[in-house]
């Protein structure tokens, strides 16, 4: 287990920093680059819209690896999602800008945006479907919450190799070159994942299904869908927090409030690194006291918390910032450090790829991609941006509601009825 878990974690690890470290280079330099004749709101509106699509496609991801993890097996599920993400990170970096090219510029960055979500898209399902259905029933949270850790390692490492570019390089140079080092760097890494995964053996409840949905998508539509939405709607909240603090929360504090980028990154990654090293922890309570109630406590804890971060943000001062940010992402984690276990365990195994996917990667649509958007234009006027933080507390309330209408995976229940608490859920 700890090999499979391993070898999980440090994929999603590679495929997130591809993702994360674009959302980071679109808060800080694409808008200048790739759409100078637009106003510097206007600019970083047009490179969050890049960002975003990265998340629209995450669901066609979903279906479409989703489909090769019911059919196939969920392991060339992994290799085919890695070798598409790096591949397309690194041609981003490698993409003229618009004062060499003109607007096949911005046309070129949103293609390979594209491809980076299709291939994140079926990486989710994948990884934390190997891990889960491996481990023992009992310590199916813990074991799952690998993967999970992940996307903090990706974030730390993107956002690590952009500190040290900031810290390093002028502002010229960052521009003219620095931005394109961490996309360059995504095919060692996406090279090195390939080799981990290598010899993953594949998960033995897929191994174990004797009649193999001929098309996922299609029975996921017609018997879980209200599953699915629902799911969506619960994750939403945690894709609109992780992006406000990571991703508009470093635009609105470099841009509006004059705070240092170094300064801003270091704040972010402080509190990401205290969120992913609390992960396991909050997936072992997980594993005690059921995913539900985690995940009720997380949602609640954000819809309370926006308006006291978006307060301490707009101080500009580095330890309220942070502290703003560590509350925030302590609520995130509550609640995803469980969901790679709570989603799988929401549908049947012939269908789980599809479905536990397209679920997830949907809530990214409505969370992730929208936020920085919505946030940017929301925070244009004086004074403290509230309506941001009222947007986000919405997004948190609808999570709420969400949650509360999703059945309990109790581990107990598990055991027992491993293969029809989809259909219960669903029905």
């Amino acid at each position: 287990m700890l090999r499979i878990a391993s070898a999980s974690l440090a994929g999603t690890a590679i495929e997130f920093y591809d993702f994360f470290v674009y959302g980071t280079a679109a808060a800080l330099v694409l808008g200048p680059l790739f759409f100078p004749t637009f106003s510097p709101v206007a600019g970083m509106l047009a490179a969050f819209a890049t960002f975003g699509v990265g998340f629209v496609a995450r669901p066609l991801g979903s279906v479409l690896f989703g489909h090769i993890g019911d059919r196939h097996g969920r392991r060339p599920v992994l290799v085919a999602s890695l070798l598409l993400t790096g591949a397309a990170t690194v041609a981003v970096g490698c993409v003229p800008t618009y004062d060499s090219i003109g607007v096949a510029a911005p046309a070129l960055l949103l293609g390979l945006r594209f491809l980076q979500g299709l291939g994140l898209g079926g990486e989710w399902g994948g990884a934390v479907l190997l891990t889960a259905e491996h481990a023992p029933a009992e310590r199916r949270g813990l074991w799952s919450s690998f993967p999970q850790i992940g996307p903090a390692v990706g974030f730390l490492l993107a956002n690590g190799v952009m500190l040290l570019l900031s810290a390093t390089l002028s502002d010229a140079q960052f521009a003219a070159w620095g931005w394109r080092v961490p996309f360059c760097a995504a095919g060692v890494l996406a090279l090195a994942g390939l080799w981990l995964r290598s010899s993953l053996a594949e998960s033995p409840q897929f191994l174990g299904i004797d009649d193999r949905a001929r098309v996922p998508l299609a029975e996921v539509a017609r018997g879980h869908w209200r599953l699915v939405l629902l799911t969506a709607g619960a994750l939403a909240v945690g894709y609109a927090v992780f992006y406000a603090v990571t991703t508009w929360s470093l635009a609105y504090a470099t841009e509006r409030l004059g705070v240092d980028r170094t300064v801003m990154l270091a704040c972010i990654m402080a509190a990401v690194v205290v969120k992913g090293a609390l992960t396991p922890l909050a997936a072992v309570l997980g594993d005690r006291f059921g995913r539900r109630p985690m995940c009720l406590i997380g949602c609640t804890a954000c819809a309370l918390w926006m308006f006291p971060m978006v307060g301490l943000l707009s101080t500009g001062e580095p330890l309220l910032m942070f502290f703003g940010f560590l509350v925030a992402m302590l609520a995130f984690i509550t609640m995803f450090a469980v969901i790679a276990a709570y989603l799988p365990e929401l549908y049947e195994p012939r269908v789980r790829c599809t479905g536990a996917a397209v679920g997830y990667n949907l809530g990214g649509v409505l969370g992730g991609a929208l936020t920085p958007i919505v946030a940017t234009a929301v925070a244009q006027g004086e004074g403290v941006p509230w309506g941001v933080a009222a947007y986000l507390t919405g997004i948190a309330l609808l999570s709420l509601g969400c949650f509360a209408l999703l059945p309990e995976t109790r581990p107990v229940r598990v055991v027992a009825a491993e293969t029809t608490a989809g259909e219960a859920a669903a029905g």
